[in-house]
């Protein structure tokens, strides 16, 4: 999957880039009954900042504002989504059965199924904290291109 945004930030090794996260409203089955459709249109879309590895480009041939094209790896993107969604569901539903086990009460299932949720975030923030700095993992620059900037004319007598 492939992705353009702006350059905010450099580092020596990777570019810290603006995306707009732009709806695909047109071509969903769901259109009126989705909100993220209504969201885009009260705004000009979600602003995210990315961290793009620069690979063997040097930090040197970017400036602010500058334009680049990065891809993100499908199975990534499938992967981080499973982590995402599936650990806290599933640390949810673990705490609230081995809580139901150990004794007869609703609430104190209720109150497992929340701790396990809550745990199953935060091992996602660790898994996160683990994998951030893994090259095959980050989104990868494949171009970019400078802003065209009006540049004054000289007039000559």
């Amino acid at each position: 999957m492939q992705e353009s945004g702006r350059v905010v930030a450099i580092e020596p090794d990777a570019l810290w880039v603006e995306t707009i996260q732009r709806s695909t409203c047109g071509t969903c089955a769901a259109q009126k009954g989705c909100g993220q459709g209504l969201l885009n249109k009260l705004g000009d879309g979600k602003r995210n900042h990315l961290r793009v590895l620069l690979g063997d480009t040097p930090a040197s041939d970017f400036a602010l504002d500058d334009e680049v094209q990065f891809s993100v790896p499908e199975n990534v993107l499938l992967k981080g989504a499973a982590i995402v969604y599936l650990t806290p569901l599933l640390m949810m539903l673990l705490g609230m059965g081995l809580i139901h086990e150990l004794t007869a009460s609703d609430k104190l299932a209720a109150l497992g199924a929340l701790t396990g949720f809550v745990a199953g975030f935060g091992l996602v923030r660790v898994h996160a904290l683990f994998t951030r700095n893994r090259p095959e993992l980050q989104p990868q620059l494949v171009s970019h291109s400078r802003p065209s900037r009006s540049q004054p004319q000289s007039l000559s007598l």
